[in-house]
């Protein structure tokens, strides 16, 4: 079973991070590849939320993948699954989690990111090269994430 984890600390509040991440319709801002969310069928408390993430590839393809949020524990600890049955995803995967865990940390938060994906028949060969590419997918994730909170320093302007 292919697993990553990545972490970072982001200059920004828990509760500022909380809002961006428990929120599918912010996905499209940081989330690798995904341009839009369709579909969103809120649950009270987040647990149990459905939606529809459209990814595209780098073909320029659009592919659809549905999801649905295991558990939401403001402000901490934030879960979600792909539905992979009947879907194209069923070829590759048994089953796609994403959980988020919020840490609160002097200069901000600690964000880490866990993927836990379970492989069908052939498709177990490539594991170790899935477990890559979803280490890169996560570190892009907490780039874009970071970005969201973190201004870059100011150039300074240099003296003609």
């Amino acid at each position: 079973m292919p697993r990553a984890r990545r972490a970072r600390l982001i200059g920004a509040e828990r509760s500022s991070v909380w809002e961006v991440i428990s929120d599918p319709h912010h996905l499209s801002r940081w989330w690798p590849k995904v341009v839009r969310v369709e579909a969103v069928q809120e649950r009270s408390r987040g647990t149990g939320t459905l939606w529809t993430k459209v990814l595209r590839t780098k073909a320029g393809r659009d592919v659809r993948a549905d999801f649905r949020c295991l558990y939401s524990k403001k402000p901490s600890a934030y879960a979600w699954e792909q539905e992979v049955e009947g879907s194209p995803f069923a070829k590759v995967f048994r089953s796609a989690v994403t959980r988020i865990g919020l840490d609160e940390d002097d200069s901000g938060t600690i964000v880490e990111l866990k993927v836990e994906q379970r492989l069908r028949g052939m498709s177990r060969l490539g594991s170790f090269m899935l477990k890559r590419a979803t280490a890169t997918q996560l570190d892009d994730a907490l780039e874009a994430l970071a970005g969201l909170f973190e201004r870059a320093p100011e150039e300074t302007p240099s003296n003609p």
